[in-house]
């Protein structure tokens, strides 16, 4: 662990926080580790923990979107935490299943290999930032940073709209606001304005037709940017 993740996760721990960790059974360097895993709720750190996860290994079942709650009721089961993953990511939900078919699966799904040190680590960030299981997956899972994902991810902008929007120099409150897709939105400015001017004048709140009027009329992009700090689309709320 880093000194600078390390400090912002001891930032992090109020004595109310300690307090909550202590009562759940978990010391100081267990709830450091569960919370260092980006699970920082020790109610759902004592699920992970009945279903066998540790902090080392419980980005399998986080990989694959699942909840603690879910991972206990697998394990309950007797299904192993790769197949639970595998079944999961299928839509499968769990259920009781015969002991001859239970082996069957078992035998019949290789372990996978674990996610990599970077999609791990992108993914855990994600999901200390709050960002449930199953979005954060996808960002991770694309090659974001784990911190520059954080607010597209928050918002649940698709990772592939947030990449564009981002290019299109839109922000994710922004983005988010616009409730639409980027390819969407880029084919309605398309050959209106310059690429680069679409974030400023699509947030200052115009249609394609009214900022063509405007520039026409000779109203620059950065005049458009004074009303994009003014708009409702530059909310930083959530």
């Amino acid at each position: 662990m880093t000194d600078r993740m390390t400090n912002r996760m001891t930032d992090r721990m109020t004595g109310r926080d300690t307090r909550r960790w202590r009562a759940a059974g978990f010391g100081p360097e267990e709830a450091a580790a569960w919370r260092e895993a980006g699970v920082t709720d020790p109610s759902d750190a004592r699920l992970w923990a009945t279903a066998s996860a540790t902090p080392e290994t419980v980005a399998t079942w986080q990989h694959a979107g699942m909840t603690p709650a879910e991972a206990v009721r697998w394990h309950e089961l007797g299904v192993a935490p790769h197949d639970a993953a595998r079944r999961h990511l299928a839509g499968e939900r769990p259920h009781r299943i015969s002991l001859p078919a239970r082996l069957a699966g078992r035998l019949a799904v290789p372990e996978p290999e674990p996610p990599g040190a970077a999609v791990t680590e992108s993914l855990r960030r994600l999901l200390r930032a709050g960002v449930p299981a199953a979005v954060a997956r996808t960002y991770a899972d694309a090659g974001w940073d784990g911190d520059e994902a954080a607010e597209w991810a928050r918002r649940r902008v698709d990772q592939g709209d947030a990449r564009l929007f981002r290019a299109l120099g839109f922000t994710a409150a922004e983005a988010a606001a616009l409730g639409r897709p980027a390819l969407e939105v880029m084919a309605a400015w398309w050959g209106v304005v310059p690429l680069h001017e679409v974030a400023a004048w699509c947030a200052a709140g115009l249609t394609p037709e009214e900022a063509a009027a405007q520039r026409a009329a000779g109203v620059t992009a950065e005049r458009a940017g004074v009303l994009r700090a003014l708009s409702p689309l530059t909310s930083d709320s959530l």
